[in-house]
């Protein structure tokens, strides 16, 4: 490990879940795993990095402010970049590099450094928030997916796990691993793990910028992980809620009209129409 990239692995395995569901389960509306379901995956990961040196940060978060729309609370807004661009902003050729090996140091994908190269390749973009309220991202193929985001511009501001117990303090140059199938946010320490909007209303202050991508992993990768996908009648016997149909306070992370899931996770409640052949990739962005 390189002695710059600081590794930290958070527990998230330790899930909240409202009665009368005694576990979480994704399932997926992809083809390919019409009838199956896995865990979450139970840790997030954290990277302390400092390829990116002062300067570079304050001009990419010129850059990638311009390029967005967060002018109320709790905003979030996605914009397309490329690594050449990124480049040229930053002055630092090698990023997708230095990303694929801070990546790496998680071994979430195994030891190759090649397969974490071609995540990084696949897709690059500014995420930009003004807080973030509880949510998740499961369609297509973020069920198979974990999601990465580089801390730009952050200030003060934790990510927040509510069911898995998961508050992060964010740095500039953090690196983020995380199940986004999760419920998810951004809050303020001093609000003990909600979010709430009056804490995001200021002006520059109330803004955050990360760089965000994926990793897509195989079912094998996610059997190494300990989140195998299985059968849905394994995780009905389990008494799993189905995070797929979860919607969630986006103050409190609270799951809303929990006893009308009751029947998430048998085969009559698939979300997949079509069963007979693989599902196309996806290049939309989570909500």
């Amino acid at each position: 490990m390189s002695p710059l990239l600081r590794h930290r692995i958070v527990a998230a395995d330790a899930h909240l879940v409202p009665a009368p569901f005694r576990a979480f389960a994704v399932r997926s509306d992809e083809p390919c795993h019409a009838f199956d379901a896995r865990p979450p995956y139970g840790c997030v990961h954290v990277v302390a990095t400092d390829f990116l040196a002062v300067p570079a940060r304050v001009r990419l978060a010129r850059a990638g402010y311009a390029r967005v729309d967060i002018a109320e609370p709790f905003a979030v807004d996605y914009a397309a970049t490329t690594w050449d661009e990124l480049a040229g902003m930053s002055g630092m050729p090698e990023l997708p590099g230095a990303i694929a090996r801070a990546l790496c140091v998680t071994r979430v994908l195994g030891d190759d450094l090649a397969g974490y190269e071609r995540s990084v390749a696949a897709r690059i973009d500014w995420l930009a928030s003004r807080g973030a309220g509880f949510h998740n991202d499961v369609t297509g193929r973020w069920s198979r997916s974990l999601f990465w985001i580089l801390a730009i511009d952050v200030g003060e501001v934790e990510f927040v796990m509510p069911h898995a117990g998961v508050r992060v303090a964010l740095s500039d140059g953090d690196l983020v691993v995380f199940d986004q199938t999760m419920a998810h946010g951004l809050c303020r320490a001093a609000d003990a793990g909600r979010a709430v909007v009056p804490s995001f209303a200021n002006g520059d202050a109330g803004r955050q910028l990360f760089l965000t991508g994926e990793m897509l992993l195989s079912d094998a990768q996610w059997d190494a992980l300990g989140a195998p996908w299985r059968p849905v009648e394994e995780h009905e016997a389990l008494g799993a809620l189905d995070l797929m149909v979860a919607e969630f306070d986006d103050r409190s992370g609270a799951i809303q009209r929990v006893r009308t899931l009751a029947a998430c996770m048998r085969r009559s409640t698939c979300h997949v129409e079509e069963t007979s052949r693989p599902s196309p990739e996806s290049d939309e962005h989570p909500s």
